[in-house]
């Protein structure tokens, strides 16, 4: 049999919708500058669809510092992985400061978040340690999970009941052995928007033996009083061994970092496969992200815009009865009962007729007959987005519930 025979058979389940998706729902292409508006099929629409928390993808100082920095470095130096001949003296500050931020011992960058944590987890444990991890863990974690020869237990999200029993497994497990326990977690869910509850996870360390590893990912920047992030937040930051976060959110860039305790993050300077087989962050790149994070630590104020923004929209949403599930974060999700075809009517009508651009996640990331619609709000946003986007919500819900969705060929693309 050809190997390839199955793929033309069988292109998963995403891709056996391409046909009638492609360039639309997946794969979409969003033109302009980045912003609360851009240009989606020649017209304008309300963004909501970009982890650009804190609206620092176009700031003006960020803009002129990666300018700056590529026509003096271009994009090849330094050439190698860091190991080898890819360090500088700008990726070293860009660690001590990180550190520093996130008040942790020592900080070692990472070229993207998704293969980084994929390669700490594979770093960390042998096939004699247990992971215990969170049920809606992102992608990432899974595939690292998967990559880890030993035992694994998951439990129910967010239930620190079940998580107690699977830190009961785990402990049994290892008795005896030299293996450890290693529990993973997010700091705030991508999809659904609510925390970790990483304070119930630390205190468990008085109880069992274990090291936690938290994706902060939309965490950074956006939680806790200086953005430090959702350990900060919830006052635990002390217990988080190792925290982990990518700059591809509220910084708009590219490239991801693992803080903890000096010896344990100089072991994985010397062990994470990924970076020493990858070349190192380019220094355009990591220049632009000390700007960045020099403006997350002196303008405050634009966590604080992005907070009001965050609670006049899901305060107006929640007002008119929707459905935004346990979020307690930037993201917000907005829960609606519809079939397949309503959905892809619903989608296109929000897009063409209202000018809203928001991500829909349907089955399998969430239950049959729902669809969330998922909105990121930024600094960038504007009060007359906010209301528009509500008012064009509110519409489609009337829609929903007259059945107007089901009506062949309601709205064309």
């Amino acid at each position: 049999m050809d190997i390839f025979d199955k793929l033309r058979k069988d292109r998963g389940p995403l891709g056996k919708w391409s046909d009638v998706a492609h360039g639309y729902m997946m794969f979409p292409k969003l033109e302009g500058e980045i912003g609360p508006k851009m240009t989606f099929r020649g017209k304008e629409r309300i963004t909501w669809s970009l982890n650009n928390y804190l609206g620092l993808a176009n700031h003006p100082e960020v803009r002129k510092i990666d300018a700056e920095a590529s026509a003096q470095f271009g994009l090849a130096y330094p050439m190698g992985s860091r190991m080898m001949s890819g360090n500088s003296d700008y990726h070293e500050q860009l660690e001590r400061e990180l550190s520093a931020f996130e008040m942790k011992e020592d900080t070692f960058l990472l070229n993207y978040g998704y293969q980084g944590i994929m390669s700490v987890i594979d770093a960390i444990c042998s096939r004699h340690d247990v992971i215990v991890y969170d049920a809606e863990s992102h992608a990432c974690i899974i595939d690292g999970v998967r990559l880890h020869q030993g035992k694994r237990f998951v439990f129910r999200h967010n239930d620190i009941e079940n998580c107690e029993v699977q830190l009961k497994r785990a402990t049994e497990m290892v008795q005896g052995t030299p293996g450890g326990i290693l529990v993973i977690t997010e700091g705030v869910f991508g999809m659904g928007g609510d925390q970790g509850k990483l304070k119930e996870i630390v205190d468990l360390k008085s109880k069992y033996n274990f090291r936690l590893l938290v994706d902060d990912a939309h965490g950074f920047g956006t939680m806790g009083e200086t953005g430090a992030g959702t350990g900060e937040a919830q006052g635990c930051q002390d217990g988080i061994d190792l925290y982990f976060s990518t700059f591809a959110k509220s910084m708009a860039s590219i490239g991801a970092f693992i803080s903890g305790e000096k010896e344990v993050i100089w072991y994985l300077r010397y062990n994470l496969r990924s970076q020493i087989y990858a070349k190192s962050l380019p220094m355009p790149i990591v220049i632009g992200n000390l700007k960045r994070l020099e403006l997350l630590r002196s303008k405050p104020e634009l966590k604080a815009k992005l907070w009001d923004n965050v609670n006049k929209l899901q305060d107006g949403f929640r007002s008119r009865g929707f459905d935004l599930g346990n979020t307690n974060s930037p993201v917000t999700p907005v829960f609606l009962q519809v079939s397949i075809p309503e959905t892809i009517n619903l989608v296109v009508d929000l897009r063409e007729n209202h000018g809203i651009f928001c991500s829909a996640v349907t089955y399998p990331v969430i239950p049959k007959g729902m669809l969330m619609l998922r909105i990121i709000p930024t600094s960038s946003h504007t009060d007359d987005d906010i209301q528009k986007t509500l008012d064009a919500f509110s519409a489609i819900r009337e829609k929903i519930n007259s059945g107007a969705y089901l009506k062949e060929d309601l709205v064309k693309i």
